[in-house]
């Protein structure tokens, strides 16, 4: 038996099973045995005993989980950190447990009311007293980890649970004598497994298996050498003798169907102090502020929902709602994350949805010089869809030729300060690059709401992906706004695969240019090889577009057509000569429509006009889809992705294709002025050419 460590309980007098705060707690209200539960209660209590102090604090009638001692706080040395319970069933049992520390000569601090943090239930000591693990996520919030680093001057090492079943830290994790683990790493995010595996060896990680978790084996009191805990398996028994641990075992199942084991029910109220150890604590916050149709438009929520997902945490600090129909409402947000790094990929994420620091905290963005040519500084900051702005001496300064996946070149002279969106490879020694999150903020309209009123003008769909409603009713809105660009002498740029030739397709297409509805056309050397084959020779990969059968020899059509362009050198002069007089490829030359064909190592021949250079294909790109009001994506994925990645916010796109995975990643791309249409791109085309002949054309006496 040891005098070094005592141990703090409470009788089971009162405990029962009243309410539902956990998922252990479904399904069990009043079915707790309570002469079983004082009976397990005691063998524990027994147990413990047998090794170390013990000490009783009263239980109070009406706070039934008084008994789980772990969450009455956190003791380091004479100094205490009283909980805050998340939820009012557990509130009460707070100032009796403060009585019992007060009696008991320790110096209590007291979080603010609603910052929840729930003791040493989220709060476990190395046992060797270098640090002190801290969990947050189901009832803890990571903001209180500051305060404990500073109230017990030790450094906080912050963990987030993700997992609902393990909703306090003591759990799924026990650190044990010698710098051992015993955890379950499932219970935790990506960045928390990092962390652990950090600090800990790899030879000291006993990692249990999901039965061992369930049954709460890391929810374990660790006395020197001896480890308490309820039932566990014959190997993880093994395990903890192989790193010199006793594993005692004393059931504990009516407390299981409240959530808590052997740990909850103890608190340790000596731990070991280290006279090197001080207060470090590496959570950052931020402050920020949104603004716009926050409710309606569920930008809010799904910031909320952002910060959280990516490991951080949250405290709404004001918000004012709009009072009426237009008004817009204003948020301000603080930011909590765990360390910087994370801190910077929520921040990342928080800008794409306009997000700004308070203006009493704008910091000028960060830069650093590029070193050699094409390469970024780390920790760059990448480039979204929509436009951005960059503070730099105090002054918010535009970035130009907007696009995502680049980075931010600046530029410093003497007629002023440059921004521009560039590609990696792009970036030169003279330029400055923009770095970390600060001092970036992304221009976002404050949309008004429209009438959806046929007599007006139709908005543009919502961002999704359109494979349950109406295609009739996604095309004639389509076309509606190919109209309206084409009147207004707007830019639509397409870029198409080789499906729209083989599901006869072309012949609309081909018409959609030959009426000024497409001012770029943008694809590889497929599409335009089988639109020829097609024209000269009837067939598409040898297959008859009208019999839809193979034809003799025709798996040779594409080479002899290929081969025919290279002959007369180009596509515009095979058109010149007269030997190609229909097509898509045709009525580009016929119309002056450019087009660019990237080419692929799948190409044959190639064709004459296609760029087997794929930086110089890229390029190409970007200058045809400069303006673009509208971008059609017909039936081909990688040109399509290439496309989106360099196509700002603000241009309507619209992706179609028979296959949903296609169309979801296209949307997914983050522009709210886009749509998926999931269906045959020939059927789309053709919907499309009939509604267009249908249509008026309301803007024709303006042009």
């Amino acid at each position: 038996m040891t005098d070094a460590i005592r141990i703090l309980m409470c009788a089971p007098d009162h405990y029962d099973v009243d309410y539902v705060i956990n998922p252990w707690m479904e399904g069990n209200i009043h079915k707790s045995s309570r002469d079983r539960a004082a009976e397990q209660w005691h063998k524990l209590y027994n147990v413990i005993k047998e090794h170390t102090a013990v000490d009783l604090v009263e239980p109070a009638k009406g706070w039934p989980d008084m008994v789980f001692t772990a969450n009455a706080g956190l003791v380091l040395g004479k100094t205490v950190v009283l909980s805050r319970f998340l939820h009012p069933e557990r509130q009460g049992e707070e100032p009796y447990f403060k009585a019992w520390f007060e009696e008991n000569g320790f110096t209590v601090h007291e979080l603010p009311s609603d910052l929840p943090f729930e003791g040493a239930g989220d709060a476990l000591f190395d046992r060797e007293g270098r640090w002190l693990w801290a969990g947050y996520g189901f009832r803890t919030e990571l903001d209180s980890h500051p305060l404990i680093a500073q109230w017990l001057d030790t450094e906080v090492l912050s963990l987030r649970l993700v997992d609902s079943r393990f909703y306090h830290l003591d759990t799924c994790f026990c650190p044990l004598r010698g710098g051992y683990l015993l955890y379950y790493p499932p219970a935790f995010d990506a960045y928390s497994n990092h962390l652990i595996e950090r600090r800990v060896p790899a030879e000291k990680r006993i990692a249990i298996a999901e039965p061992d978790a369930v049954n709460f084996a890391c929810n374990a009191v660790n006395l020197e050498d001896i480890v308490i805990m309820n039932n566990v398996s014959e190997g993880l028994k093994q395990r903890l003798a192989d790193c010199g641990f006793t594993a005692i075992e004393t059931p504990l199942s009516e407390f299981l169907k409240a959530g808590g084991a052997a740990k909850c029910l103890t608190l340790r109220t000596t731990e070991p102090i280290l006279e090197n150890v001080h207060a470090a604590v590496s959570v950052e916050t931020r402050t920020i502020q949104m603004q716009g149709h926050l409710l309606d438009a569920g930008t809010l929520n799904r910031a909320l929902d952002l910060i959280v997902e990516r490991g951080g945490s949250f405290k709404v600090l004001n918000f004012n709602l709009g009072t009426e129909r237009q008004s817009t409402s204003m948020a301000e947000v603080r930011v909590s994350a765990p360390d910087r790094h994370v801190m910077e990929n929520i921040m990342t994420d928080l800008i794409e949805l306009g997000a700004v620091d308070r203006p009493s905290e704008e910091k000028d963005a960060d830069l650093e010089a590029v070193f050699a040519a094409g390469v970024a500084p780390d920790d760059f900051y990448v480039t979204t869809i929509y436009p951005t702005e960059v503070r730099i001496n105090g002054q918010w300064v535009r970035v130009e030729q907007q696009r995502m996946d680049g980075a931010i070149a600046v530029r410093k002279t003497e007629n002023g300060i440059t921004a521009h969106c560039k590609l990696l490879r792009d970036l030169t020694t003279d330029e400055e690059v923009v770095v970390s999150v600060h001092g970036i903020r992304t221009v976002r309209k404050v949309d008004e709401r429209k009438k959806q009123n046929r007599t007006e003008e139709f908005s543009f769909m919502g961002a999704g992906v359109s494979s349950e409603r109406r295609v009739e009713l996604v095309v004639e809105q389509i076309a509606w706004e190919l109209r309206h660009i084409r009147d207004q002498g707007g830019k639509v740029a397409v870029t198409a695969g080789p499906v729209v030739i083989h599901t006869g397709g072309s012949q609309h297409l081909a018409r959609l240019v030959r009426d000024g509805y497409v001012q770029a056309l943008l694809g590889g050397n497929a599409i335009a090889v089988h639109d020829i084959e097609q024209a000269m020779m009837g067939t598409s990969l040898g297959v008859d577009m009208k019999q839809g059968v193979p034809v003799h020899g025709g798996h040779r059509h594409h080479l002899k057509t290929i081969n025919t362009v290279r002959r007369y050198g180009s596509i515009a002069k095979t058109v010149e000569a007269g030997v190609l007089n229909r097509g898509i490829m045709y009525e580009c030359v016929k119309n002056n429509v450019p087009f660019c064909l990237a080419g692929s190592i799948r190409d044959d021949g190639p064709l004459p006009d296609t760029e087997m250079d794929l930086l110089k294909a890229q390029n190409a790109y970007a200058e045809l889809i400069e303006g673009a009001d509208m971008i059609l994506m017909l039936s081909t994925m990688l040109h399509s992705i290439g496309v989106g990645n360099m196509t700002p916010a603000g241009v309507k796109m619209v992706c179609v294709d028979i296959n949903p995975a296609v169309v979801t990643k296209l949307s997914d791309r983050g522009s709210v002025e886009s749509v998926g249409v999931v269906t045959d791109v020939g059927l789309f085309l053709s919907l499309l050419v009939k509604q267009l002949d249908q249509l008026t054309t309301p803007y024709a006496a303006a042009v």
